[in-house]
C-alpha cells in the first residue's frame, strides 16, 4: 500500500487548512520571526495529534520535523512542526527568498502503538506504518512515506529507525529498547480535494 492510498479520515476543508497553515507559520517565521497564533476554526484543530511538516525542494528534502506525540492540539502542533522544519537543524534555516520554492507536505499522525520486539517483523506493513524506537531518551522515528520511498522491508525500515536514533541497526531486539508504530494521513500542499 503507497501511503498516498492511506484513507483519509479528515475532512478535505481541514486537510487544506492544514497545509494553509503549515505554509502560512513558514512564511511567517521566515519573514518576520514569529508564528501565527491558532484560529481553531474547526473543532478538529482543537484535538490533540502528532504532526510533521516536511519540506521539500525539487526531490530534495529541505526540512522534516514534527511532534509525534498528541500533546498539542492539532493546530497548534501543525504551526509548530512548520517552524521546526523551516529551521531544521540537519539543514540551513530556510530564507524568504526559498519559501516560495518550497513544497509543504502535512502529515497527521496516530497515537503510537507499542509492539513487541518479537513480533515487529510481522505487525509492521510498510506503506501503513511509522515507525519510532526509543531506549531511555533517545529515539528515532521515520514516517510510513521513508519506508516506501525507499524500498525497504520491515526489518530495514527498523533498522534504518534505529539509526535515527543513534542506535545500532539491530538494537529494536535489544530488551530495553521499545518500538512503537503509527499511520500517519499525508497532506500534500496543492492537492485537490477528495
Amino acid at each position: 500500500m503507497k501511503p498516498s492510498e492511506a484513507k483519509q479520515l479528515l475532512p478535505p476543508s481541514v486537510r487544506k487548512y492544514l497545509v494553509q497553515v503549515a505554509r502560512e507559520s513558514i512564511v511567517k517565521y521566515c519573514t518576520e520571526g514569529r508564528k501565527p497564533a491558532p484560529r481553531f476554526p474547526d473543532p478538529i484543530c482543537q484535538e490533540p495529534r502528532g504532526v510533521f511538516v516536511t519540506l521539500t525542494q525539487g526531490e530534495a528534502l529541505r526540512g522534516c520535523v514534527g511532534l509525534p506525540w498528541p500533546v498539542f492540539p492539532l493546530e497548534e502542533a501543525t504551526i509548530e512542526a512548520a517552524v521546526r522544519a523551516a529551521r531544521d537543524p540537519r539543514f540551513l534555516p530556510l530564507t524568504p527568498a526559498e519559501v516560495p520554492y518550497v513544497h509543504v507536505e502535512v502529515s497527521v499522525l496516530t497515537v503510537p502503538e507499542p509492539v513487541e520486539a518479537d513480533r515487529a517483523l510481522e505487525a509492521i506493513r510498510v506503506g501503513r506504518d511509522g515507525l519510532i524506537v526509543r531506549r531511555g531518551e533517545v529515539q528515532g522515528l521515520l514516517l510510513p512515506q521513508v519506508a516506501v520511498r525507499y524500498g525497504w522491508d520491515a526489518e530495514t525500515f527498523l533498522a534504518h529507525t534505529c539509526r535515527k536514533a543513534g542506535l545500532p541497526p539491530e538494537a529494536w531486539r535489544w530488551p530495553d529498547v521499545q518500538i512503537f508504530t503509527f499511520q500517519a494521513e499525508i497532506i500534500q500542499e496543492g492537492e485537490e480535494a477528495p
